[in-house]
């Protein structure tokens, strides 16, 4: 994946909490609706409800040992991200150009709709942040809350996707995440977060995280013609290999693949709620080759793959 070097970056839509927080433990209660623990917090909860137990029911208190994010001066992410050529040499600047492109292109598809699109701003922590679906740590993985419209990252989670769940990674990767959570944000405001209810392999949850893989591969086949603001595409490239990077992840945050290769071997149907690995690769298949959200309506079919 490429940008293009002359287009301009809008560091606005970030905000950076790296620096201060943090904390110790597991243990701590974070309340995610409207996309439940994002695209792989689902590995976490997993191992941990499992074998370690972190709770995710609504809480009036927090994590107690970890401290929310503390901002920085986002002055140096704004001085050292200004266009794409930025974005090709750094990879912060990277997560601001993807996050710029996915609320580009929402942005006009709201506005050939006749609605407007709200735009939620993406935040960087280290460690633990506090959110108004509550406190988290970086063990969450990548999440959306509804509660706040922002969508929360830790980017060291990267890393762990290679190195703890084998996947390829590389930047188109991590705009897959990326354009997942931001599919939570457009459910959020379309309204639909409220039917992912439940568990189990035909359950409101999964067919809502099936919803936002086939959004994140909607906007993957608009990314290199969607213009900014300045009228020039962020994006000017996405090859084959990009692609399969974010199937390869796909393929590993599946429901089945997570409980057998990271939870004893033993898959239990009735605790699905993100899909298997190949309805994750399908639907965000659907989203790519169509480039339609219509074609995303995962709560209208008897066969989500």
């Amino acid at each position: 994946m490429r940008f293009d070097e002359g287009a301009g970056l809008d560091t606005s839509e970030v905000e950076d909490l790296r620096g201060g927080g943090g904390g110790g433990g597991i243990g701590g209660r974070v309340a995610l609706g409207g996309g439940g623990l994002g695209v792989v917090g689902l590995v976490i909860y997993f191992l941990l409800s499992q074998f370690g137990g972190v709770s995710l029911s609504p809480a009036s208190g927090g994590l107690g040992s970890v401290g929310s994010g503390q901002q920085m001066d986002d002055t140096s992410l704004s001085q050292e991200c200004k266009t794409g050529a930025d974005a090709n040499r750094n990879h912060d600047c990277a997560i601001v150009a993807i996050i710029n492109s996915i609320q580009d292109y929402w942005g006009q598809e709201f506005q050939r709709s006749g609605s407007t699109y709200r735009k939620a701003r993406t935040n960087f922590f280290n460690g633990g942040v506090n959110t108004a679906c509550g406190n988290a740590t970086s063990d969450v993985g990548p999440f959306y809350c509804p509660g706040d419209s922002k969508v929360y990252i830790d980017l060291g989670f990267f890393n762990e996707l290679r190195t703890k769940f084998g996947a390829q990674g590389g930047p188109f990767a991590e705009a897959y995440v990326l354009a997942h959570e931001y599919g939570h944000h457009v459910q959020n405001l379309t309204g639909v977060s409220k039917k992912g209810t439940g568990s189990g392999p035909a359950s409101g949850s999964v067919r809502l995280e099936l919803q936002a893989d086939c959004y994140a591969g909607v906007w993957a086949n608009h990314a290199t013609t969607t213009p900014t603001e300045t009228g020039r595409p962020l994006i000017s490239e996405i090859s084959q290999e990009d692609v399969n990077s974010a199937l390869d992840t796909a393929s590993r945050i599946g429901d089945d693949y997570i409980q057998s290769k990271l939870g004893g071997g033993r898959v239990d149907e009735s605790k699905f709620s993100h899909g298997t690995s190949a309805q994750r690769k399908k639907w965000f298949t659907t989203g790519f080759q169509t480039g339609q959200p219509a074609r995303c309506d995962t709560f209208a079919t008897n066969s989500l793959g």
